[in-house]
């Protein structure tokens, strides 16, 4: 796997942008290189909302989303890098582990609205 962020546009979303400090709201589904899915928001039925470009998920997230589009799907191959690096999270993703997300864009909220 290649130690930088891989973007596979699915769909081109024909919505409003994300941008650096948005509220973005999102389905998800994120995998281990083996195949493993680890998480799914699709799974507990709740979107995923969080602040985009910021620091508040992983880098691999705040570098592919920016300049998505609301109605659009990317895939992320994100090194471990600029997922969780050296640390493991709970029993599900091991330490250096590169991870895979496929992510929808559904709303983009920007501090002016």
């Amino acid at each position: 796997m290649s130690a930088t962020l891989e973007i596979i546009e699915l769909k081109e979303g024909t919505g409003k942008e994300a941008v650096k400090g948005a509220l973005i709201t999102t389905h998800y589904t994120g995998w281990l290189e083996d195949g493993t899915q680890f998480d799914s928001s699709l799974d507990r039925g709740r979107y995923f909302e969080c602040v985009i470009g910021t620091g508040r998920v992983i880098k691999g997230w705040d570098q592919g989303i920016i300049g998505m589009k609301v109605g659009g799907k990317r895939k992320l191959i994100v090194p471990a890098h600029l997922a969780y690096g050296e640390r493991k999270m709970g029993n599900v993703i091991p330490a250096n582990s590169n991870l895979i997300f496929e992510i929808e864009l559904f709303d983009v909220k920007t501090r002016d609205e």
